[in-house]
């Protein structure tokens, strides 16, 4: 009999998790449709491991103006995305330390997370897909197996 209430709190928790998840790319494909109004979209991420995420939206202009920053930044499905304040109208490409002095280690990555992702798509590039962890598992375990070979 426990173990039914077990797997029936697991299974709410579950779609609890679920539901919550939805909202959280609901509102996030909302915000980008929002910037995405306003010129080109230049996104940085910096995934939490163990701290809170973090991703950064600007929309610029053809000339790498800043019209318009947001972030999302936390742990749970709760993050919304904000305004970014103090990089309305600079240029993404001289984007500077002293420019993020306002920011948190996190969100600096981020930010330059998304610098270099414009810098390496307008010089007409494709930025490298990242391997996740389940990926890197898989190749430390198949030089482990090769090695032994």
């Amino acid at each position: 009999m426990q173990i039914y209430i077990i797997m029936i709190f697991i299974a709410g928790a579950f779609l609890v998790q679920l539901g919550l998840g939805y909202l959280q790319i609901k509102h996030f494909t909302k915000a980008y449709m929002e910037m995405r109004k306003l010129g080109k979209v230049a996104i940085g991420k910096r995934p939490g491991k163990l701290r809170a995420g973090t991703i950064v939206f600007f929309a610029i202009n053809n000339n790498g103006k800043i019209l318009k920053a947001k972030k999302m930044q936390g742990v749970t499905v709760m993050a919304k995305f904000r305004d970014l304040n103090g990089f309305t109208d600079k240029n993404i490409k001289t984007i500077q330390d002293e420019d993020m002095k306002h920011c948190n280690k996190l969100l600096k990555l981020a930010i330059l997370d998304a610098v270099n992702n414009y810098k390496i798509i307008m010089s007409g590039g494709e930025i490298p897909e990242k391997n996740s962890f389940f990926k890197n598992m898989i190749l430390k375990a198949e030089q482990v197996v090769s090695i032994k070979k």
